[in-house]
């Protein structure tokens, strides 16, 4: 039985944080690590990297979860 309370987007959205989020952190973490002048201060920039990846989450996944969904429908309907 469907949740009527709960709009498809933000179940989506919902479903793709997780994976949205370790993106962003594996991408700042790499980032950071991999330049020799921003792995000195990694102390600090790797806490603002966790920060700053929590905080793009959910945006980024209310962003991303139509088109998922869009895309969806279009290999189902054969377009």
């Amino acid at each position: 039985m469907r949740n009527q309370t709960w709009p498809t987007r933000t179940w989506i959205a919902l479903l793709i944080s997780l994976p949205v989020n370790a993106v962003l952190f594996g991408a700042g973490a790499i980032a950071v690590l991999s330049i020799p002048a921003l792995a000195e201060q990694a102390k600090y920039l790797l806490p603002a990297v966790i920060v700053t990846g929590l905080a793009a989450t959910l945006p980024l996944a209310w962003v991303l979860a139509p088109r998922l969904r869009q895309g969806h429908a279009g290999a189902r309907h054969g377009a």
